[in-house]
């Protein structure tokens, strides 16, 4: 009896010793290991479609999943990365014109500015006697980011070609994770310690997850930061696309939204003395922009993910700052893993009320 547990004690203490030498291994490649698997999820349908037209060719149908990647998603995506990136530096620098240059005289010119300053004479608060010169830190600010650009642009380098790395890693891994990953996923469902029901339903809601986060709020995302980019290059406001891109990207907030961005775009409008542009723009951004959130997400979502709002909040503020962008997806999946875990645990093992 003492040997058989000696022996059960030693494979177990080998096995975790195993797993977490091989868990170190592959640490500098978990992120692309993890994005092969959200776009390996996400694929896995087209996958399944080629390889029946292909008769059963695992390894074509792979092949052109990830050139359909390659040609639909990847090249178009880095065109506009170098567009946003000149527009940036055009933004940086109009910036610096506007607080070294005649910008700052321009605007105290405009009548709603001398009101302004007015009532603030008014109520003799004047910043001369606090020693306050608001211009300078802007100055300052400008300069400093300058300065980090180039001392750290050899750091910026090696991400780029890190990322690069990773990228082609990625597109690599999904190859196998396509062509080999119903045998994986089989393989793992056999060393959970579940029923066949309670394993299906975890993959089902890792699945589900996954494409309720990439469907419902990333796709939706793209599409209010493409709208509202749209209504700034028609009421012409400066930098649309950078604007659009960030409208975007605040979109995939719970709370709060595109309004982050659709907002104040407004309010400078409305300080710009055009009334209407300013209007148009609110009622843009509230009726349209805003409508595609509560109009389209749920088509996308509908049931599959079952969090509350807070805690999806949370989740991606959390996985961002765990994870990165990796954790836009990777922070809600886990949570929806978490609570698809508690509700079986409430089935199966919680004592009953009598």
């Amino acid at each position: 009896m003492n040997q058989q547990w000696l022996a059960r004690g030693f494979f177990f203490a080998l096995l975790l010793f195993l797993l977490y030498v091989a868990l170190q291994v592959l640490s500098p490649f978990i992120i692309a290991i993890a994005w092969a698997a959200i776009l390996a999820v996400l694929f896995y349908p087209i996958y399944v479609s080629l390889l029946m037209a292909l008769r059963g060719r695992a390894s074509a149908a792979a092949l052109i999943v990830i050139a359909l990647i390659v040609l639909l998603i990847v090249i178009p995506g880095l065109k506009i990365i170098g567009f946003l990136s000149e527009e940036a530096v055009e933004l940086g620098q109009s910036v610096r014109d506007f607080v070294t240059g005649e910008g700052i005289k321009v605007w105290q010119e405009k009548p709603w500015v001398k009101d302004l300053l007015r009532w603030w004479n008014l109520l003799s608060f004047r910043l001369d006697m606090f020693k306050i010169n608001w211009k300078e830190p802007l100055v300052q600010g400008a300069q400093v980011t300058s300065v980090f650009l180039v001392t750290h642009a050899r750091n910026i380098a090696q991400n780029i070609l890190l990322f690069a790395v990773n990228f082609i890693l990625t597109l690599f891994t999904l190859f196998f994770f396509l062509r080999d990953g119903k045998d994986f996923c089989d393989r793992i469902r056999r060393l959970l310690p579940m029923d066949p029901e309670h394993q299906e339903r975890l993959f089902n809601k890792i699945v589900d997850a996954i494409a309720a986060v990439v469907q419902g709020s990333l796709v939706v995302a793209t599409l209010q930061g493409f709208l509202a980019g749209v209504a700034y290059w028609f009421l012409g406001v400066p930098f649309a696309a950078i604007w659009g891109v960030a409208t975007a990207f605040v979109g995939l907030l719970p709370i709060g939204g595109t309004t982050l961005v659709t907002i104040p775009v407004s309010i400078y409008l409305f300080l710009q003395s055009d009334t209407w542009r300013g209007v148009a723009m609110l009622i843009w951004s509230l009726g349209i922009v805003g409508m595609v959130d509560n109009l389209v997400k749920p088509l996308f979502i509908g049931s599959r993910l079952q969090l509350p709002v807070l805690v999806l909040f949370f989740s991606i503020l959390g996985g961002i700052s765990v994870f990165g962008a990796l954790g836009l997806i990777l922070g809600p999946v886990l949570f929806a893993l978490l609570a698809a875990l508690l509700d079986l645990y409430l089935e199966e093992y919680a004592p009953t009320k009598k």
